[in-house]
Parts: structure tokens; sequence; C-alpha cells
């Protein structure tokens, strides 16, 4: 049973936009228990009477399909947060009989039912949105909807101030909405904190470490990553059969690797998703065939849907030594057993933003963490002596 909620705000109350609210839908409801959690200790420590920030809602739906949202707490005067999780597949719902499993498509209209929901009486609507709806259809090629920047939008007509979403597939779709606060922000302290944390004898520097871009695409993430680190960067590009569409693409034909001798160096690949999987296992095999030590992939959202046999079996073979993903989206309960695969908890970092947000406060140290990679650096290298 949900706590009555009290009305206050985190740390000082005199300083925020308005009193925070926050509305965690179905598909992020482990998150959003997360965020909510961090807020209402940091609300206490600052001498706040604070139960919870969640506000109860419903989406229920018609054996029909249809559905509505019915919000049960008053959000009048709120700065909402409303968190939702486009890629939960797991959950369900019922349709003419059948169990229906919920697609992006209908979490995202669920988000638009709970905006709705609110009738224009928050404060102000925040969107936090992991993994943006349409983000893989960020631009046009032959006659071709847009989605993503469809989404924004309509959302930004509905009266959504700010969207906040981690690691887009390509961030210049916030230029179909110029006006609307759009926040991209990427995880990389937390994913090399739990690199560290977890491979005690990496040794960081050109002689024995390496970042290696799986394509042209994910180039500037990489990047950001060897300029920090302090090592070469190397990368992969895709060479396409353009002639022939599968599965809404077209088939890679081939990896072709630029870059520096990687033989006896730790590999350290990063991208935005993992889906299949074909494309780090195949340049996992490139890697290994030039003689790269140890390979760990991370990616913010491994989604694995071609499931996990795969990777299972590159493992046993030594291809992959692990693989690093984040909690912001929906986590397979059978991958979190796996040995290979590494959580990378970012529940504190997104409740860091939401407070900066809810107290118009500089969101730069958040997005660019470059000092604390530094000093994540300095520490690293004392315990390896």
């Amino acid at each position: 049973m949900t706590k009555r909620r009290k009305t206050a705000q985190v740390f000082n109350p005199n300083v925020s936009v308005a009193p925070l609210g926050i509305i965690a839908m179905e598909g992020a409801r482990e998150l959003g228990s997360k965020i909510n959690d961090y807020l209402v200790t940091w609300a206490r420590q600052s001498g706040q009477d604070i139960d919870t920030f969640l506000i109860p809602h419903k989406c229920p739906r018609f054996q029909s399909g249809d559905a509505k949202a019915l919000i049960e707490a008053t959000v009048r005067g709120l700065d909402l947060f409303i968190i939702c999780d486009i890629g939960n597949y797991s959950c369900t719902y019922p349709l003419f009989g059948h169990e229906n499993h919920m697609s992006p498509d209908d979490h995202y209209q669920d988000l638009k039912r709970i905006v709705q929901a609110a009738g224009g009486k928050a404060h102000r609507i925040n969107v936090i949105m992991p993994i943006l709806y349409g983000g893989r259809q960020h631009r046009r090629n032959y006659r071709e909807s847009l989605d993503c920047a469809w989404m924004l939008q309509e959302l930004r007509s509905m009266g959504v101030e700010n969207i906040m979403t981690i690691d887009a597939h390509d961030p210049r779709v916030q230029n179909a909405v110029p006006l609307m606060g759009f926040d991209n922000i990427i995880p990389s302290y937390q994913v090399l904190k739990a690199l560290f944390n977890t491979v005690s004898d990496l040794e960081i520097n050109k002689e024995s470490f390496m970042v290696v871009s799986p394509d042209e695409g994910a180039m500037s993430r990489n990047m950001y990553y060897a300029s920090v680190l302090g090592v070469d960067l190397g990368m992969f590009y895709k060479r396409r059969d353009y002639s022939t569409v599968v599965n809404g693409r077209n088939p890679i034909v081939a990896h072709e690797y630029l870059g520096n001798d990687i033989k006896g160096k730790d590999v350290f690949i990063a991208d935005d998703m993992i889906a299949s999987g074909e494309s780090v296992l195949d340049i996992a095999n490139e890697l290994k065939n030039r003689e790269a030590r140890r390979i760990f992939a991370y990616a913010t959202f491994p989604i694995f849907t071609a499931g996990l046999s795969a990777f299972d079996d590159a493992y046993e073979k030594g291809l992959i030594t692990g693989v690093y993903g984040t909690n912001l989206s929906y986590l397979n309960p059978d991958l979190k057993t796996r040995e290979w695969f590494k959580p990378v908890d970012c529940s504190k970092y997104v409740s860091y933003f939401v407070a900066a947000l809810n107290h118009d406060m500089s969101v730069s140290d958040i997005i660019d963490p470059h000092e604390k990679i530094h000093s994540l650096l300095k520490q690293h290298e004392h315990i390896m002596g």
C-alpha cells in the first residue's frame, strides 16, 4: 500500500521550482523506487518529514486493448517528473483473451495518457525517458517516418517542458524542439567505476589498454573514454550490403578495422545499445584474431533481443571477458545471473539530475564528470601500486 505523500521539497524548500512529485510508470517502477529512495533520504537529511515523492497512478486496459490513465493523488502545483521505460517488454496486458507484451508504442501511449490525466494542473511536467522513443529512427532516408522527432514535438505540444534521456542514439534529434529543455546524459563515470571495481588488474596506459569504437556512429562516446583515460582509440566501420534489407536494415558484410596494433592489449568497447549482439561478437572475434588480450564491452541498454546463448558461448570460449550495462531500462532476470554480465547502477546519478532540475541548478558537472573520472583514475593507479 502506498504511503500518503507529504508535500515537500528536496534540500532547501525555499529555492526549489515547486514541490516535487514523481510518477514512475509501470515499466519503470524499480528504477523509480530507487530514485525516490535517494530523494527521500536527502530530504530527510535536510530536516524534512517525507514518506515518498511517488504519486500512485494506474493505466488500466480493457480486453479490447483500449486504455486510460488515472492519477490517484493531486498533482496541482507540483514539479512533476514522469519516468517512462519504453523498452520494458516484460509488462503485459490482456488482449482478446491473450497476454500481450507491451511494445514501445504501448508505453509511449500510456505516457501521453498520464500527461493528459495531469490535466494541466502541475506547475511543470518533466519526462525522464532513458531509451528515447523512436531514437533508432532518428533521420530520414528515402520515404521514411521520423518517429523520434515527432514524439518530441508531440510531447512539447502537450505541455512537457523538459525531457531527460540517457546516451541518445543521436542527440541531434533535439533540433526538432529547439525551445524545449532536452538533456542527454552519459554515465561515463559510473561505467568506469564499475569496470575498475570488477577488474582490479587493469593497467590504464597506451601499452596495455585501448578503446575501440564498434562503428562510426559510436565514435564520439568512445573518443571521450579514450581522451579521459589517455589511451589510443581505434574503430571499426561496417561494410553493408545496401542492395538488401533484412529485419529493417541493410545486412553487415564485414567489419573493417582502423587503428593501432592491439596485440596483447585489453580492449574496451562502448555503444548505446546491444540489441541482437551480432556486431559486438563479430568485433570481438576480429579483435581476438588480432591477438587482443581481454575484451570488455559496454552498452547503456543491454536488451539482447536474440537471447543470451551466443554470449554464453563467447564467454566460455574466452572471446568476451565481461559485458557491462546500466539498470536504466529493463534487465532480463536471466541476464542478471550471468557471470559475464556486470550491472552499472545509475539510479543515484539520475536522482542528482532530478534534484538539480527541481532547484533550477546547473547540471554541467553532472553531464561532464571529467574531474570525478580524473580522481577515479588516480585512485585506481594508487591501488595498482
